[in-house]
């Protein structure tokens, strides 16, 4: 049989992807990861790790060349977070939001001219309003509201959970209009916001939050989209958000397992080196095993996306798979250094408590393994004659 296959083989990266690769591995791990426990340690936002970042041209990676980025595609944005993941998870997060962000700016072709050279130089910090006390998960709960007014929009309500919120000029904020949920671009420094930041023990150079809007005036120009579209610019980056956050778990657990692997070949007991027992080596191999199969599960998910295919429920698994395999990899990895893994003398701890952030954000493991039994069996449970399964607990006769 002759083979129908052209260019690389499948579930092989291209050479320039590989190349690609290599490059930013060979950036993050002289310019990031020297530096990586000091800042993991730090409320203090690292402007200039920012700003290299965005001398290198990996802030808005998949703006077009058009409008001054790189035009990469997603497999090369996947591979960037994680390669940089592997050096500095907070650097890998600035990237991966700024790589989100800047695709909803180039949308929209008013802001997109305005503030991509901006964002693009790393002068500009954006952030992500979508959450609330009473509305995570279930976005279309939202209670922010947005009235029309002469020339805009006043918006009331709270946001919370903002990730890099206390380093950001302006926010995408959702707020409910008369047509619905409605996308906005506003000022952080107006008087009417009030900002706190949350005490996270980890993702700390980024930061989190929220806000409270009190009669916020946006001007009309600050809409993004449609009004009452607001959701649909942002519910369909999850399926490519998912991926990308799985990638920069694994990655920050394979960084930790080759300090393990390092440390018990060096660390005698009883006479041998700590890795000549199984106890040590079977578990590593294990984790290494596990890890792989979730990248490729996170390759597949961008390549179904880069295909324009379905890929929800790829993405969903690589949510709730990829960040608890990566937290059990490196609980393990500071078991196998002993009490000194326990301690931030070395940055286990800070990895850890970096990817267990990616438990919760952007969908609980609760609420993916949800994603993935509709997407399988249909939003409504199907009964043994085709006819809708009774979903409550009323007894029947």
């Amino acid at each position: 049989m002759s083979s129908v296959t052209t260019g690389a083989p499948p579930c092989i990266l291209s050479d320039e992807l590989d190349a690609f690769r290599a490059s930013v591995r060979a950036f993050a791990q002289a310019k990031l990861a020297p530096g990586y426990l000091e800042r993991a340690l730090s409320d203090d936002f690292p402007g200039d790790v920012y700003r290299l970042l965005a001398d290198q041209g990996l802030i808005g990676l998949e703006v077009s060349p058009e409008h001054g980025g790189q035009g990469a595609d997603h497999l090369a944005a996947g591979i960037a977070v994680e390669e940089l993941a592997r050096a500095d998870f907070s650097a890998a997060y600035m990237v991966f939001a700024a790589t989100v962000e800047g695709g909803l700016i180039e949308r929209d072709p008013t802001l997109g001219p305005e503030l991509l050279p901006a964002l693009l130089a790393g002068e500009l910090k954006l952030c992500l309003g979508l959450t609330e006390p009473e509305s995570g998960s279930d976005a279309g709960a939202m209670k922010a509201t947005a009235t029309r007014v002469d020339g805009g929009w006043l918006l009331r309500g709270e946001k919370t959970s903002i990730t890099g919120l206390p380093a950001a000029q302006m926010a995408i904020v959702f707020a409910r209009s008369a047509g619905g949920p409605s996308a906005f671009l506003v000022d952080l420094d107006d008087p009417t916001i009030t900002r706190q930041r949350f005490r996270d023990p980890g993702l700390r150079p980024v930061g989190r939050g929220s806000i409270t809007l009190d009669a916020t005036f946006v001007p009309e120009t600050r809409l993004m989209g449609q009004e009452g579209r607001g959701l649909a610019l942002v519910l369909h980056e999850f399926d490519y958000t998912r991926s990308l956050l799985g990638l920069m778990a694994i990655a920050t657990a394979e960084a930790a397992i080759d300090m393990t692997v390092r440390y018990t070949q060096q660390r005698r007991t009883f006479g041998r080196p700590l890795s000549a027992n199984q106890g040590v080596t079977f578990p590593i191999a294990e984790h290494l095993t596990q890890l792989e199969a979730a990248r490729w599960l996170c390759y597949r998910a961008l390549s179904l996306r880069m295909a324009g295919r379905p890929h929800t429920r790829e993405a969903a698994m690589v949510k709730w798979w990829a960040p608890q395999l990566a937290v059990r990899a490196i609980e393990d990895c500071v078991i196998l250094h002993g009490h000194v893994g326990w301690s931030d003398e070395l940055p286990l701890q800070a990895m850890r408590r970096d990817v267990s952030a990616l438990l919760i954000g952007d969908g609980t493991p609760q609420i993916q393994k949800l994603i993935i039994a509709r997407e399988t069996f249909g939003r409504e449970p199907r009964g043994p004659r085709g006819t809708a399964a009774a979903t409550s607990d009323r007894r029947t006769g």
